[in-house]
């Protein structure tokens, strides 16, 4: 009896069209997020998207500087994957079928339009941090069309890493609470070891005067987070296989970025206690690298643990590349014979690549001629608030409030006029009680026009103007002329200290702010961002006004809260009418 082995089919070739498709399909994408790319204009006025996150990058106030760096790396692990799989497939007798190589795959088709689809949102909803998620996307889909499902494998993780040098403004919410963390976990660590500091808001101090810090939001860690996380995750990709060990490293990250905080503040109150003042501004000065040490020495303590407890199969070969390329087997043969399906799967022919290419630049023309339309569509515009007869700015509120307060006009700054868009509306005055001219309400109202970075968060300008913020909480406020309704508001505990004849002294404030359209009124700007993202995919562009009333706290939370009621029960009917009327 003899045995016969079987009938091996040919290797079906690359397309040979493949990676020029794939080129033209990349050039008509790169024509599309440079001249169509953005669709904010306030604080970085251009139509690129490139030009956008690289200035982001530049610019230290957006605190994503490690974005080149996130770059090169990405750059990196791109060309080291591609060179991974192809010594390996040049040391297992090179072409294998079952690698995919070349061949056109359903998966780069629909992350291709995926692409196109996701930038047309994010350009409608003026959210430039969604069409760079399009972007990602899109380069994906042209690597997987131009070098198939090992191109695609190879540079899922690269193009994912680049997420990390997206700016996220998310970050200064999370950073509040991660100081107040640190605060409370510093100062009971100072108290165990017998150390009497004393905690007054974000302030630490001694006792008897002799040293007083104030942490600031730049001492809460979150500035680093990114960066941090960004090395945890890279750290257990060229380490483990499995995706959800990749994913423990990364959240490693976050419980010793605390850890190096409440490490870096505690010494400073330690050298403070030792030799005052001045010693614990040293090792503030120095002290910042303690941070990097305790995450990058807890995530490599962590990965060592895991090597020594897991199983072989999940730690990466050092002699072999990491990633995709590296876990995948080579050497599958597609039989061949009678009633056999000789089609290697993902393979739709040699000229598909063409096609593909040819309709993506049809859908990305299509999309720029519909962006351009759009960008020049006057759309359905409604102030949030009664505007002044030019208008443009909101009504000019009242000069009087009652017999008890006078209105002082405050001008916008230069500077405000120079970062906001043209067409931002301005109303302000500073309210001055007669009884009592040191009791004051600041009330400002800001409104957009057509461009939605007119009006942003406002802890960022508090903390810009030198206010460290304490707390947040809610507070409805009533709403004059109608009995029992109210509306929402945020409240901002702050404080800043100030040159006084006795010293530097705290000075306790209340800010409260909301947003208001034509038909409602949200007491969050996360709140704000998702109403006016809907209102703009139905190509109704409202002007939202953003009001903020500012006073002295001194006396107390309530009485300032009781002052502002005052103070907009004269004032609101005249700047803000009921919403949905």
């Amino acid at each position: 009896m003899t045995s016969r082995t079987p009938d091996v089919a040919p290797v079906p070739p690359r397309p040979a069209g493949a990676w020029p498709a794939a080129l033209v399909a990349a050039a008509a994408g790169a024509v599309l997020f440079q001249f169509f790319g953005n669709a904010n204009h306030g604080y970085i006025d251009t139509t690129s998207l490139f030009w956008w996150w690289g200035s982001q990058w530049m610019d230290a106030l957006a605190e994503t500087q490690h974005g080149w760096l996130i770059l090169a790396i990405s750059a990196f692990l791109l060309g080291r994957n591609v060179l991974s799989w192809k010594r390996e497939e040049g040391s297992s007798g090179a072409g294998n079928p079952a690698t995919g190589l070349g061949l056109l795959t359903t998966s780069a088709i629909l992350a291709l339009v995926a692409g196109l689809a996701l930038h047309a949102l994010g350009f409608a909803v003026q959210q430039t941090r969604i069409s760079i998620i399009a972007f990602l996307i899109f380069t994906w889909g042209v690597l997987a069309l131009g070098g198939g499902r090992r191109w695609g494998n190879a540079a899922a993780f690269p193009l994912g890493f680049m997420v990390f040098a997206i700016p996220l403004n998310v970050l200064d919410t999370l950073g509040f609470w991660l100081r107040m963390g640190v605060i409370d976990a510093s100062a009971g660590l100072a108290q165990a070891a017998g150390i009497g500091v004393l905690r007054n808001g974000t302030q630490l101090l001694a006792p008897d005067g002799r040293y007083q810090y104030d942490v600031a939001a730049a001492c809460s860690g979150v500035r680093s987070l990114m960066a941090l996380a960004a090395l945890s995750l890279l750290v257990g990709y060229l380490t483990f296989r499995p995706a959800w060990l990749r994913g423990v490293m990364f959240l490693c990250c976050f419980p010793f970025v605390y850890l190096g905080n409440v490490v870096r503040i505690s010494l400073i109150i330690f050298a403070a206690q030792a030799g005052g003042q001045d010693w614990g501004t040293r090792v503030h000065d120095w002290s910042g690298f303690v941070i990097f040490l305790v995450v990058l020495g807890g995530v490599l303590a962590v990965g060592s643990l895991l090597r020594r407890v897991g199983r072989r199969e999940w730690v990466v070969d050092e002699g072999s590349g990491a990633g995709p390329a590296a876990d995948e087997k080579v050497g599958t043969a597609v039989p061949s014979g009678p009633g056999s399906d000789q089609r290697v799967p993902g393979h739709v022919g040699t000229r598909a690549p063409t096609y593909v290419a040819i309709a993506i630049v049809a859908l990305a023309g299509l999309e720029m001629a519909a962006l351009a339309a759009l960008a020049a569509r006057p759309p359905d515009v409604a102030a949030g608030v009664t505007l002044a007869a030019d208008g443009l700015n909101p009504a000019d509120l009242p000069a009087f409030v009652g017999t008890e307060w006078i209105g002082r006009r405050t001008e916008v700054t230069p500077v405000e006029r120079e970062i906001l868009p043209p067409d931002t509306g301005f109303s302000r005055k500073l309210y001055v009680s007669v009884a009592d001219p040191a009791v004051q309400v600041f009330l400002s109202i800001v409104l957009s026009g057509r461009d939605r970075t007119s009006i942003h968060r406002p802890e960022l300008c508090l903390v810009g103007q030198g206010w460290t913020i304490n707390a947040a909480t809610r507070h409805e406020f009533r709403h004059p002329g109608r009995p029992g309704a109210t509306f929402p508001a945020t409240v901002l505990r702050v404080q800043r200290e100030v040159m006084s004849p006795r010293g530097k002294v705290l000075v306790p404030q209340l800010v409260v702010y909301w947003f208001v359209n034509r038909d409602t009124v949200v007491a969050s700007h996360a709140e704000r961002l998702l109403r006016d993202a809907w209102d703009r995919l139905r190509l109704r562009g409202d002007r939202w006004a953003y009001v903020l009333l500012q006073a002295d706290a001194t006396g107390g939370e309530a009485q300032a809260l009781a002052r502002m009621q005052e103070v907009l029960d004269r004032t609101l009917p005249a700047f803000q009418p009921v919403p949905g009327k």
